[in-house]
């Protein structure tokens, strides 16, 4: 590459290549011309030939400097469009690295609002873990209390009256039972129901065997799970006796009781693998029940209630029925009486609208002057004087 001015050659280039041979002819001839020149001083007679032949050169020549002009109008005219390709590049290369930018922009936006919505969704994530985290935390407290409660024989009877307080106030009206009555025999029942004669009133007393239910299911092994189960069937019958002892007493209360367990466990166990005191407790008209079965058996013990109320009212309704009869027999009455005055009505309105019309006819005629019509037979009729 040889750089001349603004211009740049290239020697790999033929016609760059052409125009230096050229201009390299040019100058030998040139130089030819010169020692042609000094030679023509010495010999005047060589000197036609050598001027033809040096109009013949020039005319090369000029033929040479033209092809140079047209070579340089041509590396001009390269130069040129290789101008304009390098800025048809550069603004491609501008609009694509726009394009790029933009691009990337709208991406880093779009990122930094997911990652701002991951944030905010995760720290709501978090505040939810808090929370579950101090249910969790209260829920263990609470078991932790349940368990001091549950540990102490005295605060565990609290707690199955509480749980057997609450099912009977929940299933039954205010006044068909009482807490903590006291019997004619001294002894203090959990709830007595007033249910009517027959059977009439129940008592329903908490017991909670958690001990041997513990023991049982604490046991290392068969022998262990066999003393336990036992132990467990022991304190049920126990309980039983002391119920039927204590809580049925003839000609005061119902002939039965029953005995409310505050252990679904519990009393499923019984049922599966202690049926036998379960019989027991039939026997000695004591009979077990479960939150569940407890609420059950009161809706029953409802329904009692209601109809037994009902038929103590039965007297009353039949009474409030007469009397409702007799009302419908006096609306039949009066509604009688009003439809004869309707009737007089009505007939009074026909004639009212009668005599009307009768009246409006007259008013027509006489407004027509048609005396003549109206004149009884035989009157004179005095004509009217004609204006």
């Amino acid at each position: 590459m040889i750089q001349i001015g603004e211009t740049t050659l290239d020697l790999s280039d033929p016609l760059t290549l052409a125009s230096i041979l050229g201009a390299a002819t040019l100058i030998l001839l040139l130089l030819l011309v010169l020692s042609a020149l000094r030679a023509a001083k010495r010999s005047a007679h060589a000197m036609e030939p050598l001027a033809h032949h040096m109009a013949t050169l020039g005319q090369n020549v000029q033929a040479l400097s033209q092809g140079q002009e047209r070579l340089a109008g041509g590396l001009s005219s390269v130069s040129e469009h290789q101008a304009r390709a390098q800025a048809s590049m550069m603004e491609v290369m501008e609009r694509r690295l726009e394009e790029v930018q933009k691009g990337m922009s709208e991406t880093l936006h779009g990122t930094s609002t997911r990652t701002a919505r991951s944030l905010g969704a995760l720290q709501q994530k978090l505040e939810q873990i808090d929370k579950a985290q101090a249910n969790i935390e209260k829920l263990s407290g609470d078991v932790l209390g349940l368990q001091d409660i549950l540990s102490n024989k005295q605060r565990r009877g609290m707690f199955g009256e509480i749980q057997l307080n609450d099912i009977v106030s929940g299933a039954l009206p205010p006044d068909a039972y009482a807490f903590q009555s006291t019997l004619s025999n001294g002894k203090r029942a959990d709830v007595l129901v007033h249910l009517p004669n027959p059977p009439g009133p129940i008592v329903i007393d908490a017991k909670f065997p958690l001990e041997a239910y513990e023991a049982l299911m604490n046991a290392p092994d068969r022998d262990a799970q066999t003393r336990a189960l036992r132990d467990l069937g022991n304190a049920v019958r126990i309980h039983i006796k002391a119920i039927s002892e204590k809580y049925i007493i003839e000609g005061e209360t119902a002939d039965g009781a029953l005995m409310f367990l505050p252990s679904e466990a519990v009393y499923a166990e019984l049922h599966a693998r202690l049926p036998e005191v379960v019989r027991a407790g039939f026997d000695a008209r004591v009979w077990i029940v479960s939150p569940t079965t407890c609420m059950a058996t009161l809706n029953t013990m409802r329904a009692v209630m209601k109809d037994a109320r009902m038929r103590e009212q039965s007297g009353e309704i039949r009474k409030a029925l007469r009397q409702l009869h007799r009302d419908v027999e006096l609306v039949g009455e009066r509604a009688g009486k009003l439809e004869v005055h309707l009737r007089q009505a009505s007939d009074d309105v026909a004639g009212i609208v009668t005599a009307s019309a009768r009246a409006g006819k007259r008013a027509e005629r006489l407004d027509n002057f048609d005396f003549e019509e109206l004149a009884p037979d035989g009157a004179e009729i005095v004509p009217l004087p004609k204006r």
